[in-house]
Order: C-alpha cells, then sequence, then structure tokens
C-alpha cells in the first residue's frame, strides 16, 4: 500500500487547520490557549477524513491529554488504516511571543509504521543522506562527528550543527564552539533543524540535543522519507531537567509507561526503529513567518498558508500555498 496524492493532501490539510487556529494567539502571551486551538482544529479535521486513524504518540496519554492522547481513534473510520504523530504546535513559546519559525507538523503512515512511546524527553542525533550510516549512538559525541565530518569530507571547523539553547546543553555548545564548530542554537523547536539536516542541498549537517520524543518520532519521518539518518534515545526527565526529588518521581513513571508500551529508556534506537516503513508522509504548516515557510497571511477575504509536505514513497518533497476563503 501507498500514501496516495489524494491521501496526502487530506492529511495535510490538517496542519493548515492547526495553523489558522493558532494565529489568533500570535503575540498574546498565551501559549497554552494557543496549543488548545491548535489541538481542537487539528481534531476535528482528522475527524473528517476518510480514515481509520491512530493517534500513535501526540499530546500525552488519554489521562493528561483530553484530544490527541496516545491510542485515539482519529477519522471517520471508513479509510486506510494509518497512524499518525502530531505536534500540533511545534514551538508554543514561538506563537506566544510572535517569534519566527512556529510550526504545525504531523507525520503520517500505514499500521505498525512507528514507534510507540510516551511525551516524554529524547536524545537526537539527525544527519542527512550523504551521512547515513556514519552515527552510532554507543559511542560518544566527539567520535560522532568526526565520523560524519570524515565521510563528509570535511573538517570539524566546517561542520555546522543545529542544538537546542537550552540549559541542559550549555556545557556541550561551549565545547563545541571551542572545538571550531559552527553551533546554531535554537530557543526552542527542533524539528525545522531537523528538516534542515536533511533536505537537500541541507544548510545544517547534523541536528543533535535533548528535545520532545513525538518531535523526534516525526523528525524520523523525515529522516526516512529522504533517505536520511537519525539514532535516538528516551530520556527521562532526571536526566533532561535535573536530578531532583519531583523528577526522580516523574522519572520512574515514564520508566513504567515505556514498559507498558514495549520500549526502554536510554537504549539506542535505530531509524528503522523509530520509523519501521519508507512510505510515510511529513507535513508542516507555518504559523508564524519563517526562514523554510512564510507564516499564516492574513488578508481582508482569505488567509493564505505555506505548507511543506514529504512524500516518502516518492522521496519528493512540495511547497503548497492554499487560500482559504472566509
Amino acid at each position: 500500500m501507498k500514501l496516495n496524492d489524494e491521501l496526502t493532501v487530506a492529511i495535510a490539510s490538517v496542519t493548515e487547520a492547526a495553523a489558522i487556529a493558532a494565529l489568533p494567539w500570535v503575540g498574546k502571551h498565551n501559549k497554552n490557549a494557543a496549543d488548545e486551538s491548535a489541538v481542537s482544529a487539528m481534531r476535528e479535521r482528522l475527524n473528517n477524513l476518510n480514515i481509520n486513524g491512530r493517534i500513535v504518540i501526540g499530546e500525552g496519554e488519554i489521562d493528561e491529554a483530553p484530544m490527541l492522547y496516545i491510542g485515539e481513534q482519529v477519522g471517520n473510520g471508513q479509510g486506510e488504516k494509518v497512524e499518525i504523530a502530531v505536534d500540533p504546535i511545534d514551538g508554543t513559546r514561538m506563537v506566544a511571543m510572535g517569534e519566527n519559525n512556529s510550526l504545525a507538523i504531523l507525520a503520517a503512515g500505514f499500521e505498525g509504521s512507528f514507534l510507540q512511546a510516551p511525551d516524554m524527553y529524547m536524545e537526537k542525533f539527525i544527519v542527512g543522506k550523504q551521512a547515513t550510516g556514519a552515527i552510532d549512538l554507543d559511542h560518544c559525541l566527539e567520535y560522532n562527528l568526526d565520523a560524519v565530518a570524515q565521510i563528509l569530507n570535511k573538517s570539524l571547523n566546517q561542520l555546522t550543527l543545529a542544538i537546542l539553547d537550552k540549559p541542559r546543553h550549555h556545557d556541550i555548545i561551549k565545547d563545541l564552539r571551542a572545538k571550531g564548530i559552527n553551533v546554531i542554537t535554537l530557543p526552542d523547536g527542533d524539528v525545522l533543524a531537523s528538516l534542515y539536516a536533511t533536505m537537500p542541498n541541507n544548510s545544517i549537517d547534523i541536528m543533535y540535543g535533548i528535545g520532545g520524543a513525538p518531535e523526534g518520532v516525526i523528525s524520523a519521518a523525515i529522516a526516512k522519507a529522504l533517505g536520511g539518518d537519525m539514532q535516538a534515545r528516551l530520556i527521562t526527565r532526571d536526566i533532561a531537567k535535573g536530578n531532583n526529588a519531583e523528577n526522580r518521581e516523574w522519572a520512574a513513571n515514564e520508566i513504567a509507561r515505556c514498559h507498558k508500551m514495549g520500549t526502554e529508556v536510554n537504549v539506542k534506537l535505530s531509524l528503522d526503529t523509530l520509523v519501521r516503513h519508507q512510505d510515510v508522509m511529513f507535513a508542516a504548516t507555518a504559523i508564524t513567518a519563517g526562514d523554510l515557510l512564510s507564516g499564516v497571511n492574513e488578508q481582508a477575504e482569505y488567509l493564505q498558508t505555506d505548507s511543506l509536505i514529504i512524500n516518502g514513497a516518492t522521496r519528493s518533497l512540495r511547497f503548497v500555498k492554499n487560500y482559504h476563503l472566509r
């Protein structure tokens, strides 16, 4: 089976709906309201599609997420069985602050396509097609950087690496810059960096760091579709956010949830484990303006959206501008 163009475009319309719903909250300093609006719009649109869909990674488990929770059935139940990984807003803080590069994102594939994991932290190492096979998270970061530089025929000071600008990464960033590596820091939202690392003529050689697992699975779909490579580990909260009593309690709960879903923490996950089939698709619609896509453009009679659709079956990228009449 293949995700045909009609189904791919229909699923991509879900990110358009989420981006439009988030627009009124841009710059309003209320990231929860923005997320709630995007989630509601995304779910409503999904439930109008002719699919038998299931959320495999999204807003969290049923006890903590009223919509788009892991295991939720979506669609009208009449079409293909489709698995969906969602992040209604990759960069909620950026929407709230009116900053660039916030996206509504989604990945989809047929049944059995995606790793099932809780909404927790994930260590990620992503490279493009030219560096496929060079990375191994069983080795240290320095080893991997040397391996990528060698396969790309670059010196270390010619490498460009993107990483989230979070306290957990500050020592890494300092060390990488001391080695002469060009480090691009992102305030939030690492899926855009994953895109740049895997797209043709990529401007970023490596996306590395600890971020969200939903974004990690979605990034893996991008890498799989475009022939890139990725390895990852599920990371508990005490490692990502600090070893205190509250985070240790949270971590114990995350480990139990992983066991329930049949996966483990702190174990290397290959790209084929994260995304099992080539026939997957990715869609992103910009909420705010950015380097890759324009944000939702509000006019008197219409809203214009700017989206990217990646189809793994055809290894193709499509940029789509749509006009939505008011």
